[in-house]
C-alpha cells in the first residue's frame, strides 16, 4: 500500500456550532503569538505533509498577508482568501489541494494545543480509514433543554464525546464535503481518542491555553529551522 501524504488546510473560520465562534479565536494571542501561527506550526517539518494552506476571511486577507505573510511564506505556507464561513473556506482551499497528497487534513486555527503524538496517530490512521476525527471525553453530564430553557432530560458524560480537529479525509471523502458543504455523518467517521488539552481558544482564556501548551510533550520531529525555534 502506498504511503499516505497530506495536504493540510487550517481554517480561521469557526466550525458550525462552535462555542465562542464570535470570539475570533484564530487571532487570539497566546504568550504574544496568534493561535493561527501556533496551529500552522504543528504541521511543519513533517515529510508526509506536502502542503499547508491557511485560509482567511477576505475582509482580513490583506491584513493577514501584511502581518503574517513573510513568516508563512518562509515556511512554505500558502495563504488563501474566502468568506468567514467554515465550509466556504474549505471549498476555497480545495481548489488548490496538491496533486501529490492522498489525503486532506482540516484543522481549526483556534486549536493550538494539539499534541504531536495525536497528529502522528491521526496520520497513521489514514492507512486504514477514509475519514478520521479526533475526539475527547466530556468532563460533565449534559442537560437537554426545551425552547423555554427548561430541563427536559439528563445525559451522562459517558454517552457523548467532543469532536475535535484536526480531522483527516481521503480525497474522495473530502470531495463529498466540498460538494455538499456539510460534515460527514458520524457513522462515516472513524473516531480516534485525542487529548483533553486540545481546546478551542477564545478571548479571555489565553492564560489557560498557554498553560496547556506548556504541558504538551516535546515533538519528536526533525530539527526546527532557526526561525521556527525562535517562535517557541
Amino acid at each position: 500500500m502506498p504511503t499516505a501524504s497530506f495536504s493540510v488546510i487550517v481554517l480561521t473560520a469557526a466550525p458550525p456550532g462552535a462555542a465562542g465562534a464570535d470570539s475570533g479565536g484564530a487571532f487570539v494571542k497566546i504568550d504574544g503569538r496568534e493561535s493561527l501561527l501556533r496551529s500552522v506550526e504543528m504541521f511543519l517539518n513533517r515529510d508526509n505533509v506536502k502542503q499547508i494552506q491557511l485560509v482567511f476571511d477576505n475582509a482580513k486577507l490583506e491584513e493577514g498577508k501584511r502581518k503574517y505573510g513573510g513568516h508563512l511564506s518562509f515556511s512554505g505556507v500558502k495563504v488563501v482568501g474566502s468568506t468567514a464561513k467554515w465550509h466556504e473556506q474549505i471549498a476555497a482551499a480545495a481548489e488548490k489541494v496538491s496533486a501529490e497528497a492522498t489525503h486532506v487534513v482540516i484543522h481549526d486555527a483556534a486549536r493550538p494545543a494539539v499534541p504531536y503524538s495525536d497528529i502522528d496517530e491521526l496520520f497513521a490512521a489514514a492507512e486504514k480509514h477514509q475519514a478520521v476525527a479526533l475526539t475527547a471525553p466530556l468532563r460533565t453530564g449534559l442537560v437537554e433543554l426545551d425552547q423555554g430553557g427548561n430541563a427536559v432530560g439528563y445525559r451522562s458524560a459517558e454517552e457523548f464525546s467532543q469532536i475535535l480537529t484536526p480531522q483527516l479525509y481521503s480525497k474522495e471523502r473530502f470531495a463529498t464535503i466540498v460538494q455538499t458543504k456539510a460534515d460527514l455523518h458520524a457513522s462515516e467517521l472513524a473516531l480516534l481518542k485525542g487529548s483533553s488539552l486540545n481546546v478551542r481558544v477564545s478571548a479571555g482564556e489565553t492564560s489557560i491555553v498557554n498553560a496547556l501548551i506548556k504541558m504538551l510533550p516535546k515533538a519528536k520531529t526533525k530539527a526546527l529551522s532557526p526561525f521556527e525555534e525562535a517562535q517557541w
